[in-house]
């Protein structure tokens, strides 16, 4: 079984780097990607894109061939020096410019957190893994036990990329957040977002907490005669969701409430007194 795991390693190396190389190269933001991340330290800023590309290009070559009839000793040593090369970029990356972009993988952006150095040494066992393997990954058909483990293997790539977030993460923290809110209870669509928008900027619980907000209006639903509205927010440095329980049928500033939920924990950060409602 241990045979078939490592032989399907090359999938799973192979799927990160190509999809990592994408970011590298694609799209009309690779420049302003380049130039956020500790690349513009090590060769300066004119050379921050041509060097950021030269890596995706790499990644692209080495997820390349490893899908093809393998040279076993090239591509696995490569792979192993890779995941090393981007474990020591990130010590440099968090050391030097801690407030840089990662630059790792996809096309976000995303600082360098204990997530980036799990994913890189979860790469780094993968490829040592691989290096185990005498046989192609289409040599044979696995078993649903060795299927089983490299999916769970890809699940943590997957959790560990925070690129990812937006995909499913964040879904997951807007439904606990619909679910478990200490102000659960919404509202239809029936009456117009804008009608509560303009109830709500007039509220003591809007002035409450502007100063926290940092985006506009994120998600909202409705349930019975409330209507929650989002936004992202930020708490004593803390990434946060700002939720305001507005009426929905009727005017009156004076009922709107709103919490800030901690977005890792969900637990309920601010929960202020009201302010009087503008006249």
């Amino acid at each position: 079984m241990m045979a078939q795991v490592a032989a399907l390693q090359a999938l799973v190396i192979s799927a990160l780097l190509l999809w990592s190389s994408y970011g590298k190269l694609v799209g009309p933001l690779v420049g302003p990607r380049a130039r956020k991340t500790a690349l513009t330290k090590v060769v300066g800023e004119q050379r921050a894109e041509p060097a950021y590309r030269v890596v995706g290009g790499v990644e692209l070559l080495l997820g390349a061939t490893l899908l093809l009839p393998p040279l076993w000793q090239v591509e696995r040593l490569a792979a192993i020096a890779l995941s090393v090369g981007f474990l020591g970029y990130l010590t440099y990356s968090r050391l030097a410019s801690p407030d840089s972009s990662c630059g790792c993988a996809g096309s976000a952006m995303a600082p360098v957190t204990w997530r980036s150095f799990g994913r890189a040494g979860l790469l780094l066992i993968a490829a040592g893994l691989a290096s185990t393997a005498d046989a192609g990954w289409w040599a044979s058909m696995p078993g649903a036990t060795a299927v089983a483990i490299v999916v769970v293997e890809a699940m943590l790539f997957v959790a560990l990329s925070a690129e990812l977030d937006r995909y499913w993460l964040l879904p997951l923290r807007r439904f606990k957040v619909m679910v478990t809110h200490p102000l659960a209870s919404t509202a239809s669509y029936d009456v117009p977002l804008a009608n509560s928008e303009h109830q709500l900027l007039r509220s003591g619980a809007y002035r409450a907490v502007s100063e926290a907000l940092r985006s506009g209006i994120r998600d909202t639903w409705d349930e019975g005669d409330w209507r929650f509205i989002s936004y992202t927010a930020a708490y004593d440095d803390r990434a946060a969701t700002a939720v305001f329980a507005v009426p929905r049928l009727r005017y009156n500033p004076d009922e709107i409430q709103v919490a800030l939920v901690d977005d890792e924990s969900g637990e309920t950060l601010y929960k202020p007194s009201l302010l009087p409602v503008l006249a």
